[in-house]
């Protein structure tokens, strides 16, 4: 018999991959573990936001194919960094790119960068300042929960309220100036004009932007501004890795903030790991960002929205406002209010009851004057859901 034939006759008689599944149990229960159910963890359908401690947004499909792609094999890790940084600066419009093990790493890297550049003798000593740069200025109202990742590498803020006390701050000692760009409103120097400041007296000014998009052109906004460094968050309205971020800005901040940080031993930074997976995903996450209908996904939003405000509007005293914020989570978030003498449950009841139903719903926590929640990351189906047990738990309060 010829080899081909009997080949082809050797290979009729394998079974084809669907059939190899279905002949066996073990392959087919693990493709459809129920891996929270076993822990006794319940998922909820999010009208909260993109809060990390909620695991902040989902991943979008190519993000997943990226991570899957790249865990099945091994490359140069600093080789991966490299090429993942220009592709990630290319499509931003930014001089240099780095994938960070999210925003807060991000802040660290980025501070040690301002003050040890490529030195590799500084890097090394790290949060021992002496004889560095050692001092970072930042707005009074900038002063915010992620600040300690900034004083990680040792250094002193510095408090300032207005641009002429931000001028006579700054000496030999001034490493970096801190923007926190939700504070933008808040604060009395405003965010075009402490990028022109630090180009002023050249003094590198870092942009904390992590959750600042959408809308989608402030991935380049800010470092057109002058901005040296920019930060955003993976997880968030990017949809990549929640455990990584984006590092944006100028060259040679880049180079030496990839100094600092993994896989680089002995520097601030070599614990906040990003694997190739992460590196791969979060390059997909921007790609696929880039590309979204954005018109159209706020259009989606806005009839979502509608949707949960007019399954309530009969019940009475009911009232609904729909708010988006100036800059961070800048979506729709409907505030929903009532008289507490018809409508008998207080906003922190219904939150509660919303959790603990079936399905569990979680709404925007730490709002006291409203019922707060947001639809962006709801998925198909999710708005219909929660406007059914909206109205279901205001009803009976009200009855």
């Amino acid at each position: 018999m010829p080899d081909r034939r009997r080949f082809l006759m050797s290979m009729s008689s394998i079974p084809v991959l669907g059939s190899l599944f279905r002949g066996n149990p073990a392959a087919a229960a693990a493709i459809k573990r129920d891996y929270f159910k076993e822990l006794g963890v319940r998922p909820f359908i999010n009208a909260a936001g993109t809060y990390t401690t909620l695991t902040a947004s989902l991943m979008q499909p190519e993000v997943m194919d990226a991570i899957n792609y790249a865990s099945k094999s091994y490359v140069h890790l600093i080789d991966l960094h490299d090429a993942v940084g220009q592709r990630i600066a290319s499509l931003i419009g930014c001089e240099a790119a780095m994938v960070t093990a999210g925003a807060a790493s991000a802040l660290t890297l980025g501070t040690a960068a301002c003050i040890t550049g490529k030195n590799r003798d500084a890097i090394v000593r790290v949060p021992d300042l002496t004889g560095l740069k050692s001092e970072v200025i930042v707005q009074k109202t900038h002063r915010y929960g992620y600040d300690h990742a900034v004083r990680n590498c040792g250094i002193r803020f510095v408090e300032v309220e207005t641009r002429d006390e931000l001028e006579r701050a700054i000496n030999e000692k001034t490493a970096m100036m801190l923007f926190f760009n939700a504070n933008d409103p808040v604060g009395k120097i405003k965010v075009a004009e402490f990028a022109e400041l630090g180009k002023k007296h050249n003094i590198p000014t870092f942009n904390d932007a992590a959750a600042d998009v959408p809308p989608v052109e402030n991935l380049s906004n800010y470092t057109k501004m002058g901005y040296d460094l920019v930060t955003f968050s993976g997880g968030k309205g990017l949809c990549g890795p929640q455990s990584a971020g984006l590092l944006l800005g100028r060259k040679d901040l880049i180079e030496a903030a990839r100094l600092n940080g993994s896989p680089y031993s002995d520097s601030v930074g070599r614990g906040m790991k990003v694997n190739k997976e992460e590196l791969l995903g979060m390059m997909a996450a921007v790609e696929t960002y880039l590309k979204r209908d954005h018109n159209a996904e706020r259009r989606e939003w806005d009839k979502r929205v509608k949707l949960i405000a007019d399954s309530i509007t009969s019940i009475p005293t009911i009232t609904t406002e729909v708010v988006v914020p100036p800059i961070a989570n800048q979506v729709p978030h409907l505030r929903i209010q009532w008289d507490p003498s018809r409508v008998k449950i207080s906003y922190a009841d219904v939150a509660k009851e919303l959790r603990e139903g079936d399905p569990s719903i979680e709404v925007t926590p730490g709002t006291r004057d409203a019922l707060t929640m947001t639809v962006w990351m709801m998925q198909p189906g999710d708005a219909q859901v929660v406007a059914k047990r909206v109205r279901e738990v205001l009803k009976k309060a009200s009855a």
